[in-house]
């Protein structure tokens, strides 16, 4: 198992920062690179909603299933992928501190399959600098909208 942290101090509300990860459509809106989001469920919001996520990486379009299986408003939302060998579980937690808004994103990606053992430590360094664009992508989303 891979895990990776990162935390983003954010001058905005922290219901605003909530709101823009837990809210499917704010998340998409706020990370350019993905294009599409397609919800498989009636819910758009809260556990149980799954989704399937099409993002643009290296020129390419992926598409993520991805399912909301933790949520307690204004405080986490956890979203999990199984994709390629690997479950991808994304816990994203929002403290205030200072009237700022903490935003801690904690991913762990847990192989089950031989290959993907062998290379997520490899790429682990990658996918904290993709992860870590997602978060300053958020950040400045937030901060605009309080303009």
């Amino acid at each position: 198992m891979t895990q990776t942290t990162i935390t983003r101090t954010i001058d905005a509300p922290l219901e605003d920062v909530f709101n823009t990860v837990a809210d499917i459509s704010q998340f998409s809106e706020a990370i350019p690179h993905i294009i599409k989001v397609e919800f498989l469920t009636e819910s758009k919001t809260g556990v149980g909603t799954r989704f399937r996520e099409t993002r643009v990486m290296k020129g390419k379009e992926v598409a993520t299933e991805l399912e909301v299986t933790e949520y307690a408003e204004n405080d986490r939302v956890r979203m999990v992928a199984d994709s390629h060998g690997t479950v991808w579980d994304s816990l994203f937690t929002v403290r205030s501190e200072n009237g700022k808004t903490n935003l801690t994103l904690i991913m762990e990606a847990r192989a089950y399959k031989f290959l993907p053992r062998l290379m997520n430590p490899l790429i682990k360094g990658m996918v904290a600098k993709a992860v870590g664009m997602d978060m300053d992508m958020v950040k400045a989303h937030c901060e605009n909208q309080q303009k």
